[in-house]
Parts: C-alpha cells; sequence; structure tokens
C-alpha cells in the first residue's frame, strides 16, 4: 500500500458544493462498438446516487445516444432492403448509414421535394442528418437505460432535450431555469442532452453558437442554472502537459490560466476531444457566475467522482484525481496555486535525470583512477568534515529552529540534530572506509573454459544510486563516502526538514571531491535535488538511476517501493525484539542490555520495540521485574501484550502486536518457552534485528542465533549493534531486509555488483568447439 497522502486543502474545499453538474462523454458512456458501458455507467449512477442520498444536488449532461441510435438504424435499414437492393450495393455501409438519395417532404413543395436536384444534400450534410436521426432514436434507449439504472437505487430521472434556442430566448431560458429548480427541490435528477434530432449534430466550433458539443453545452448549464461545480469525465486520467500516449507526460493537478499543453487524438466516438473539454472547462470556471470549479477526469476511473464530490470518502491516499480548473482571481485558485507548488514545484523529473546522467560520467571517470587516487578524496572528506565544522552545524542550528516553528515530531527532532560527536564519528569513519582495501576489480572467480581461454570474474560498481531520505543529515556523508569508495555515482533527495544542513553538508563533500582528485572528478559525481518536486517524478527515472536507497519513514520506504521500476534496497519497518531467556541469572545485566537497546537512540531502526520474557523470569529469578523497572527508571513507557497485562506486568494494553513506535515506548510481552518467542518474532518481526538474552552455557543462545530469520540475529549483545560503523564497514547506505543482493546493514560491498571478462590467447570462436568435427574442446576447469 502507497504512503498515507493528506488531502490538500483546495481539493478539500470541493467536497463542500452544493450543487454540481457531471456530464459523461460518449467514450466513457459507450465502449469502441457504440453499444453502452454498463461496468462504467453503473459506477456513474452509483456515485451520482451517494451524492444525491448525501444532500448533494446533482444534474447529468450526457453523451451517447447518437452511438446507441446508429445499432438501432442500422438494424432497421438491413430490416427493410430489399434482396435487390442488398445484392446491387457494393457498399452495404453506405445504404445503412444513410450517405445515399434521400426524399425529403415538404408541405410548401406539394409534399415531395427530390435530392436528385439542386437540392441534394451533400454527402456530409447527409452524414449530419443520419446522426440526426440516429440521436432520436437512440434518445429513446438511452433514457431507458439510466431509468433501470437509476430506478435500482430509488431515484427518478428526468429527461430535458435542449437546442441553443432556449438559452438565446428569455423566456425559454426562465422556463428551463424554472424546471430545473422544480426537479431538484423535490429530489428528480435531470439528464440534459443537445436535442441533435433538430440542431443536426453540428459540431462546428465558432463564435455564432453558444455551444457545438456536449462539453461547451455542459459549460453552459453549469453557470446557467447556479452549479458551484461542473465535473466533464473522459477517456483519459485527465489535461497532460502533452498527449499521454507520449513518454514522459505528466498529468496537471491544476490547469493555470494562460497554460499550454500538447493535445492527442480525439477519442474514436463523441465530437468533443482533449482541446474541446480544455475550452469547456476554461468556459465553466469564467468569472460571471457561481460556478467556481470544473474537473476534468477519467470515468473509466470506477470511483473518481466521489473522490472529487462526495462528503464521506474516506481512503489513506488522497493523491488529487483529474485536472481542476478554477475561477481566475478566485480563493479557490489561490490556494491551489499554493498548494501544488509546495507539493511539486518545479518538475525535478528532467534535472534530475540529466544530474544522474553527469553523475554517471563522473563516475565512470572515477573507476579509471588508481586506487590511491581514489583514497585520497575520501580523506578530503573527512577532514572537510572537520574543518567546516561550525558552517555545518550553522546550517544546522538553522533546520531545528525551523522544525521548533513547525513542531515537528520530536522522533524526527532527533535524527536531525547533528553534534560535534556525530560529526567526528562520521569522519572516522570514512577514514575506515579509504583505509579498506581497493573493492573494485576484486576478482571473485576465475576458471580455464579451454586451452588459452579464460573467464573472470570482478566487481564492478552498480552504476548511479538515488538516495532518499528524511530529515537525516548525517546520511549523506556515510552514503557519499560509499559511493565514492565503490565507483558509484549519487543522487540524492533529502527531506526538505534538513534543507540547510543538506546543502551545506554537499558543499563540502563537492570542495572536497575536486580537490582531493585534484580536478580530475567533478562535484557532479554526488548531485543533490534541491527543487521542491514530488518524489513520484524521481520515481520513474530507472532509465538512468540502477538503485533506489530509501533512508527514512515507514511510510517513505513503502511509498518508494510500491511506486517505481527501479530495485530498492531497504526495509520498511524497523521492529526489533530482545527475547529474556530462563537461564539468565544476573539481572543487572540484562537490565543494562534492555535499556541500552532501547534507550541508545529510541528513534532509529535498529532499537528496541518489543521484550519478550520468559514466564520462569517472573517467578524464581525475579529478572522480569528488574528489566521492567530499569526501563521506567530510564523514561520507557511500557505496553503490554494481552499475557503481560493478565499478569499485571503493564498499566496500558498495546493497540498494536507489530509496531515501530521510535520513541521512548516498548511493548512487553509474556512467552512460554523459547519456541513461542521464536514463533512471536516470525509473525510480528519485519526481519531487521532480533536479540536473545540467556546464560553463556545456555544452548539456547546458538539456537536462537540459527533458528530466528532475520537480517542480524544477535546472542546477548544489543540490537543497536546493527549498524554499519559498528560492523566495521565504516559506515552504511542503510539496512536492507531483503533476501536479494544485500542483506542487513549495506557498506561498499553490497553497493557492487560483478562483470564477467573473458581473456584468449589468440583468435577463438565458438564455431571451433562445436559439432562432431570440432577442433578444440572445453576444460571448465576452475583456477580459483
Amino acid at each position: 500500500m502507497s504512503t498515507a497522502t493528506k488531502e490538500q486543502p483546495y481539493r478539500r474545499a470541493l467536497r463542500s458544493t452544493h450543487r454540481v453538474l457531471i456530464k459523461a462523454g460518449t467514450s466513457v458512456v459507450a465502449n469502441d462498438d457504440g453499444r453502452p458501458s454498463l461496468t462504467r455507467l453503473g459506477a456513474i449512477i452509483e456515485q451520482v446516487a451517494e451524492l444525491h442520498r448525501s444532500g448533494m444536488e446533482v444534474i447529468m449532461v450526457t453523451s451517447g445516444a447518437t452511438g446507441m441510435g446508429k445499432r438501432l438504424m442500422r438494424k432497421h435499414g438491413r430490416m427493410n432492403m430489399t434482396m435487390a437492393e442488398m445484392t446491387s450495393s457494393n457498399n452495404l455501409a453506405d445504404l445503412t448509414e444513410g450517405v445515399g438519395d434521400v426524399t425529403l417532404r415538404s408541405e410548401s413543395n406539394d409534399g415531395i421535394m427530390s435530392t436528385n436536384g439542386e437540392s441534394m444534400l451533400s454527402e456530409k450534410e447527409s452524414k449530419k442528418t443520419f446522426d440526426s436521426a440516429c440521436a432520436a432514436g437512440g434518445q429513446f434507449e438511452m433514457m431507458n437505460l439510466y431509468n433501470s439504472l437509476f430506478s435500482q437505487m430509488d431515484i427518478s430521472a428526468a429527461q430535458i432535450l435542449l437546442t441553443e434556442g432556449d438559452f438565446r430566448d428569455e423566456s425559454h431560458l426562465t422556463s428551463l431555469m424554472y424546471s430545473i429548480e422544480r426537479l431538484l427541490s423535490v429530489g428528480i435528477i435531470p439528464i440534459i442532452n443537445e436535442n441533435d434530432a433538430v440542431t443536426a449534430n453540428r459540431g462546428t466550433a465558432d463564435n455564432t453558437h453558444l455551444f457545438t458539443d456536449n462539453d461547451s453545452l455542459a459549460a453552459l448549464c453549469a453557470r446557467s442554472f447556479s452549479c458551484d461545480m461542473c465535473i466533464l469525465l473522459t477517456d483519459v486520467d485527465g489535461v497532460f502537459d502533452r498527449p499521454p500516449n507520449e513518454k514522459g507526460s505528466k498529468l496537471l493537478p491544476f490547469f493555470a490560466q494562460n497554460q499550454t499543453v500538447g493535445i492527442g487524438e480525439k477519442s474514436l466516438h463523441g465530437r468533443g476531444g482533449m482541446a474541446a473539454k480544455i475550452s469547456a472547462a476554461q468556459m465553466a470556471v469564467k468569472p460571471g457566475s457561481q460556478c467556481r470549479a470544473c474537473v476534468v477526469l477519467s470515468g473509466a476511473d470506477l470511483d473518481s467522482i466521489r473522490s472529487i464530490a462526495s462528503k464521506d470518502y474516506d481512503m489513506d491516499d488522497y493523491s488529487p484525481k483529474g485536472t481542476l480548473f478554477a475561477t481566475p482571481g478566485s480563493e479557490l485558485e489561490k490556494q491551489a496555486l499554493e498548494d501544488v507548488e509546495a507539493v511539486t514545484g518545479d518538475s525535478v523529473s528532467e534535472a534530475a535525470s540529466l544530474m544522474a546522467t553527469a553523475s554517471r560520467d563522473q563516475a565512470r571517470k572515477l573507476q579509471s583512477l588508481s586506487y590511491a587516487e581514489r583514497q585520497a578524496i575520501l580523506f578530503a572528506v573527512a577532514e572537510g568534515l572537520e574543518s567546516q565544522k561550525a558552517t555545518i552545524l550553522a546550517s544546522n542550528a538553522i533546520d531545528l529552529k525551523n522544525a521548533q516553528k513547525d513542531g515537528t515530531s520530536k522522533e524526527l527532532v532527533g535524527r536531525l540534530k547533528l553534534t560535534d560527536a556525530k560529526l567526528k564519528t562520521l569522519s572516522t569513519g570514512i577514514r575506515q572506509i579509504a583505509n579498506e582495501p581497493d573493492p573494485l576489480g576484486v576478482v571473485k572467480a576465475k576458471r580455464e573454459l579451454a586451452d588459452g581461454l579464460e573467464l573472470s570474474q570482478i566487481t564492478v560498481p552498480i552504476g548511479v544510486l538515488m538516495i532518499i531520505f528524511e530529515s537525516r543529515p548525517d546520511s549523506m556523508p556515510q552514503i557519499a563516502s560509499l559511493a565514492l569508495a565503490s565507483g558509484n555515482g549519487l543522487l540524492l533527495k533529502g527531506g526538505k526538514e534538513a534543507a540547510f544542513s543538506n546543502e551545506a553538508i554537499h558543499k563540502v563533500i563537492g570542495d572536497a571531491i575536486e580537490k582531493g582528485s585534484g580536478g580530475k572528478i567533478t562535484r557532479d559525481i554526488i548531485a543533490l535535488v534541491t527543487s521542491r518536486g514530488q518524489v513520484a517524478d524521481m520515481l520513474k527515472l530507472d532509465d538512468v538511476v540502477d538503485l533506489v536507497i530509501p533512508r527514512g519513514s515507514n511510510a517513505l520506504v513503502s511509498y518508494i517501493k510500491a511506486n517505481t521500476r527501479i530495485p530498492v534496497l531497504g526495509h520498511a519497518d524497523g521492529v526489533c525484539h530482545v527475547y529474556v531467556d530462563k537461564s539468565c541469572t544476573d539481572a543487572d545485566l540484562v537490565s543494562k542490555l534492555v535499556v541500552d537497546a532501547k534507550t541508545d537512540y529510541p528513534s532509529a531502526c535498529n532499537a528496541m520495540e518489543t521484550l519478550l520474557l520468559h514466564e520462569d523470569t517472573l517467578q524464581s529469578t525475579h529478572i522480569a521485574m528488574s528489566v521492567l523497572m530499569s526501563l521506567r527508571v530510564a523514561g520507557v513507557k511500557c505496553l503490554g501484550g494481552p499475557k503481560a497485562m493478565k499478569a499485571g506486568l503493564c498499566d496500558i494494553a498495546a493497540k498494536e502486536m507489530k509496531c515501530e513506535y521510535g520513541d521512548l515506548t516498548c511493548m512487553v510481552e509474556i512467552v512460554e518457552n523459547m519456541e513461542e518467542a521464536i514463533d512471536w518474532i516470525h509473525k510480528y518481526g519485519s526481519g531487521h534485528t532480533e536479540a536473545i538474552v540467556c546464560a553463556e552455557d545456555s544452548e539456547a543462545g546458538e539456537d536462537f542465533l540459527n533458528r530466528v530469520d532475520a537480517a542480524c540475529v544477535f546472542k546477548n549483545a544489543s540490537t543497536r549493534f546493527a549498524d554499519g560503523f559498528r560492523f566495521g564497514l565504516g559506515a552504511e547506505v542503510g539496512i536492507s531486509t531483503g533476501r536479494i543482493h544485500a542483506r542487513g546493514p549495506v557498506g561498499v560491498e553490497g553497493l557492487l555488483t560483478v562483470k564477467w571478462q573473458l581473456r584468449s590467447e589468440g583468435i577463438n570462436i565458438a564455431s571451433e568447439y562445436e559439432g562432431d568435427d570440432r577442433q578444440k574442446v572445453y576444460t571448465h576447469k576452475d583456477i580459483m
């Protein structure tokens, strides 16, 4: 499931609508063969009924009558053909489409006027009159369908057929407005359509007509009948910045004034198209009427209407659907511009793509340097963190001050804060990485394929890494140093809460790279995306990014995993357990370990979240009470599992058995034995880090180590040891709970892949090793 997205104020405002007009286009109402789409129509009627029951007044404008009528005309056209007509016609479609000679009856010409003379209709005019006849025939079928669907919802509907004259004639318009108001007042839904049997289905846009299709009719009705909002359902998700079938096209959540977009092809049916919908939407919200909003969105989305207008819509993800048009200069437009800018800002995808490409180019240059030259870069980064400590901490202080103003949670503030000690640890870790053997070009395997033909497998960089992190500026030096050591390019996107810290650290690292390499490598190898924009934009860069590593909340990691085709390395949860076995005898040592696991860094992903106590520790040894007392003295709030509550160990029951608290809170539960403890861990753990506390000579320790399925499993050691620096990796880009490529704290080795090199003495060709008369044979002998 994607991460929860709060609904933005400009979208939430649409739910206060009193009267809404919903237009269902032909591409929504009908399938490609002209038959009605019962699935889409059924969903529309169901959603309209929900709005109606909630007290919202609904007017509908619908298309589709012409398409339905064509089937009727074709059927009866064939039935009325003589055998001679059928056999003599080379084009059955002409006879059934009405494109041929017709006879019109007229009172002014003795009842007959032949079209074989000067007054014969052109082919284009004949096609229009045929469509008009289809519309007349299809109206009855279409309203029957609407009546049938609405009746199942105990709702009544009324049909209103309009022409342009009804809007131009003041008395007609007054009567029309009165009719609409009376229908709505008694709970009847008006269904409006253009009277195409009279207007001959013009479909010609010019300044002389008030409307030329049902899109512009819908806009006119929304303005004339005091609607607050107009919804135009179409066959695409909304308005895109270019034709939606083009690569890189982007849905616009809000259409600003004077905005221009590329227009694609029209749908197979109907007279509109995206250009017509944009024009109609702008007309609907033009100043001078009550209609303040118009939304263009997909009718194929069976949840589309309620996602925009329902007052009771409740979803985890409120990502805006469709494209909103708002009255220029209105409060809604101002709010929309502010909200969209806050979320998307400038599109980051194009800029990030260029950065990633430049980073890859520099990474390839980095690989060509000697290891001594690459080490010099790492030493320069470590020195820069120390020498520019004051600048970095000053920038961090700004972020901390802003976080306090914004009411940022203590958990995030803890991750955001930098200290002298943190920076010292970072520089020490970077030097540790630099002093490790060269990780590139390491021969992992070597095999003789045949005499004079040798195959090697060596380590190489993955390519370009994208790191998306929240509120953790100390992540950047760790990740950058590991990327430099492994020869990878890096694309970084930090959270806005650490903007000043990230910028300062990035400058220090960039300066150090150029200084340490003597200008051979530019700062482009470590790119920092600072533009405000959606992470979703960056997750589409699968053509230039090879691996995504998220560092942040469970919500962030889960969202990234669910919304990209780029491989993701990381973990979503850090639900770590400490199990206290019955073999424990020293209450003080057990308490010390448990308190450290919880309180050393409560917001870290390797902090203990659940304490499992063997039931014997409550009785003979009294270890359980000692541990709980120590946790409470340390300020830890202990929530009880079912058995712990029954035993009276805790006062407050835990609401969830699996929870990453990220603060000074943990859950406590009692288990009968280690079997139950392991089963509990496998059921409620996240595969991150699990620990057992037991007697040194107890078999339970080794049994636990072997049987628990997690990235890190410890015996008599705090879960806080699950860390790249503590593992001697120098640093880590994160901790992976996956089973492919890397698992646990990921250091340099986790950022490498392999390539095969084949060396031949002389010329070797594959055909020499094939067939009965082959000249050479394979030996397949492992050399190492």
